[in-house]
């Protein structure tokens, strides 16, 4: 168990009303599908963090520059408290792929509307973050 949350960052990769998840063999949250992403370095800034991470683990190269939503990844019974900013890229340089096999067991592009169960804490945050958007006027 920390005593104090952790820093970390994600990337809602949407193109086409298709967002791109992975499933995680890790954790926390096991088994569930996720958000690329993962802890932000003493001295980086959230964006290029997101930024890196995306390369690490997916092997391409996006923008971070639009703040999708905040998210807090509490789990008291396992003591662990994430806190992580997920950007919105809408687009991409390069293919993604599984780059981490020991923590990624698929990666699929799905629609907004009909994701896989179960999603992690962040995936689902971020998929209400862009139904709000998508409800927005203008």
């Amino acid at each position: 168990m920390t005593a104090e949350p952790r820093v970390g960052c994600g990337a809602a990769i949407v193109v086409d009303g298709k967002i791109l998840l992975m499933r995680r063999l890790t954790d926390p949250e096991a088994g569930a599908w996720g958000l690329a992403g993962g802890k932000i370095d003493f001295g980086e800034t959230a964006a290029h963090a997101a930024e890196r991470e995306i390369l690490e683990e997916l092997g391409v190269i996006i923008q971070a520059r639009d703040l999708l939503c905040f998210v807090d990844q509490i789990d008291l019974e396992g003591g662990t408290h994430w806190v992580s900013p997920v950007y919105l890229a809408t687009a991409f340089t390069g293919e993604p792929r599984i780059m981490e096999p020991a923590k990624c067991g698929g990666l699929g592009w799905f629609e907004i509307s009909a994701p896989p169960a179960p999603l992690t804490c962040a995936a689902a945050t971020a998929l209400k973050a862009l139904a709000a958007r998508a409800r927005l006027p203008g």
